[in-house]
């Protein structure tokens, strides 16, 4: 069963946290052009249609078909997800990371927060989004110094809160 409205209410809650979280780290910009592709029918329907409200819905959807284009369709238009960043390399005839600029770290770090307090709510702590890093830490998904920047974010916000890690952050657009 397809659920369009809480499919939109979940999108549309965790879009104004990343644009909060954007604001925050000075990079107001990005956050309000943040996911507006999941408002696209490529990725709208998929995600009403395999929604579930704990997690995303592209999950279910390659649980279900083994791959989810709403998925594909969305890291090919959002310059935050690390998979944006791989590019095939001419010397070594194969696809590689590419290292991400600083600012779409920044947007990433703002995401993943961003998605643990919705699909966590209440219970949601500042270690939250670390823990889900785990999943991929170490697994050659990303340019090495991406991961480095992410991980030092996310290591900042479990063990010294928010604002100084915000501000953190705001120190390194300078």
């Amino acid at each position: 069963m397809a659920h369009p409205i809480k499919h939109f209410n979940t999108i549309t809650k965790h879009r104004h946290k990343v644009i909060a979280h954007c604001a925050k780290a000075g990079i107001l910009w990005q956050g309000l052009r943040h996911d507006l592709s999941k408002y696209s029918p490529t990725e709208f329907i998929p995600g009403a249609r395999f929604y579930q409200g704990t997690r995303s819905p592209n999950e279910r959807e390659r649980e279900l078909y083994g791959a989810s284009r709403a998925w594909m369709h969305h890291k090919g238009r959002n310059r935050h997800h690390y998979e944006y960043w791989n590019d095939y390399n001419p010397k070594t005839k194969s696809i590689e990371n590419v290292e991400m600029p600083v600012k779409y770290v920044i947007e990433m770090f703002c995401d993943r927060v961003a998605a643990s307090k919705t699909y966590n709510g209440k219970a949601y702590t500042d270690a939250d989004p670390y823990t889900y890093y785990l999943r991929i830490k170490g697994k050659s998904r990303m340019h090495p110094n991406t991961e480095a920047l992410l991980c030092k974010l996310l290591e900042m916000l479990r063990d010294e809160g928010e604002d100084k890690t915000f501000a953190y952050i705001r120190s390194l657009k300078k």
